[in-house]
């Protein structure tokens, strides 16, 4: 088979490394791809959002699977343009992928199929958002309804802060367009959770779990990034709370897909907030999640692209997943100065030198024989141990070999950390 991927992150690394080791698999692509991918596919210089441009490179070079990504594509309707053209492609269609063009879109569906979330308001009129501000308390959720990079969601601890988010969302178009739309929710407090779950028209099959670090200093301090590090499994995940999990969120999620005719195929990402064994819905995402894939598909061992063919077929059962039992943990590395302002172009030392780990390359390109720097989040150090301790001990004493100017990453990534 040939197999085409489109991205350029560390998500899109970890699934050209876990497909590669397909024996369906006689050649990969990944467009537009980074310096990590360039090592182990063939990179395409065509952009995400250019979604003819994909699809004839994928008919003229006789891809038998296209596998999508980012989120963008999929919002824009990659999946429904490929299977006009009569290509096989991964990915939920433009109707499905709603749910994380629209963090309304969402939370609509989820109130209606009565999925627990947290209360929230949405708001076209900046006045009238003012106004609800205090009505959720503080701290305050807000949200820019549409794509924003991972970056469109602030935790306001006062109203002053509330206040400039919705002027700078709002008034000032920090998000573009995605911030004519603002989703206010109440702040919910617990332990984060993420599951990445395939879905096949017909059933949703959970991966295993997941924790995510959102902020970008130790101690969960700081603005929010795309995402600083995980671990899996997520210790959280006992058979009590999968079991709660099942009853409440996914059997909703599938009852709702099914009537409101939604025929959804592909990953669905669910993150989680999970207190005294209540679990509420922070967020859909319609693929992959950035870096869980890093962790998770460390640790899965039957083929992934066989998995892709299930679901797009809609035959996958749960027997189908087969996991490993050692522990994954993931530290991103990230530019100094993310997620505001980064210099890009930094020279990357050290990477040669790494041992009994996996390095998925983040924001990276190559240039004549260096590797540098070409985004915010750089790296993403993965490794497996029989208990998170060996993990960390594993990741954390290989990061010290890793070096460019500024770099930055957590230092309490680990399955210790409650």
């Amino acid at each position: 088979m040939k197999i085409l991927v489109v991205g350029s992150g560390g998500r899109e690394h970890a699934l050209v490394w876990k497909i590669r080791q397909s024996q369906k698999v006689d050649e990969i692509y990944c467009a537009p791809g980074n310096a990590g991918t360039a090592e182990i596919a063939k990179n395409i210089d065509i952009k995400v959002d250019e979604i003819d441009k994909l699809a004839n490179f994928a008919e003229e070079n006789g891809i038998d699977l296209t596998v999508v990504g980012p989120e963008l594509p999929l919002v824009m309707g990659i999946t429904d343009i490929f299977k006009r053209r009569g290509l096989r492609v991964f990915g939920p269609d433009k109707n499905c992928s709603q749910f994380e063009g629209s963090k309304a879109f969402t939370k609509k569906f989820l109130q209606k199929y009565g999925i627990p979330t947290a209360a929230y308001g949405e708001y076209t009129d900046m006045e009238k958002a003012m106004a609800d501000l205090d009505s959720f308390g503080y701290p305050v959720v807000i949200k820019a309804d549409g794509l924003a990079a991972g970056k469109g969601v602030v935790i306001a601890t006062d109203r002053s802060t509330a206040e400039k988010t919705l002027r700078d969302m709002m008034e000032n178009k920090v998000f573009g367009d995605s911030g004519n739309k603002v989703v206010l929710e109440e702040f919910l407090e617990g332990t984060e959770a993420s599951v990445l779950c395939f879905v096949d028209g017909e059933s949703i099959i959970p991966m295993e779990s997941a924790r995510d670090y959102k902020r970008i200093f130790d101690g969960d301090e700081g603005p929010n990034t795309g995402g600083m590090g995980t671990y899996s499994p997520n210790e959280l995940f006992d058979d009590g709370l999968k079991s709660i999990m099942d009853e409440t969120v996914l059997k909703p999620i599938i009852k709702g897909f099914l009537e409101e005719n939604m025929d959804y195929r592909g990953v669905l990402f669910i993150g989680l907030m999970i207190k005294d064994n209540v679990t509420k819905v922070l967020e859909f995402n319609v693929r992959f999640g950035d870096p869980e894939t890093e962790s998770v598909l460390m640790r899965m061992e039957n083929d992934l692209v066989d998995v892709f063919e299930k679901v797009i077929d809609g035959n996958l059962k749960s027997e189908d997943l087969k996991w490993r039992r050692e522990k994954a943990l993931c530290v991103v590395v990230a530019s100094g100065g993310y997620p505001e302002q980064y210099q890009k172009g930094l020279e990357i030392s050290g990477l040669d030198e790494l041992e009994d780990v996996v390095v998925f390359h983040c924001g990276t390109k190559r240039s004549k024989d260096k590797i540098l720097t070409d985004g915010g989040r750089v790296l993403a150090v993965t490794g497996l141990g029989k208990d998170f301790g060996e993990a960390r001990e594993k990741v954390y004493g290989q990061l010290k070999k890793v070096k460019f100017q500024g770099m930055q990453y957590r230092k309490d990534i680990s399955g210790s950390n409650k």
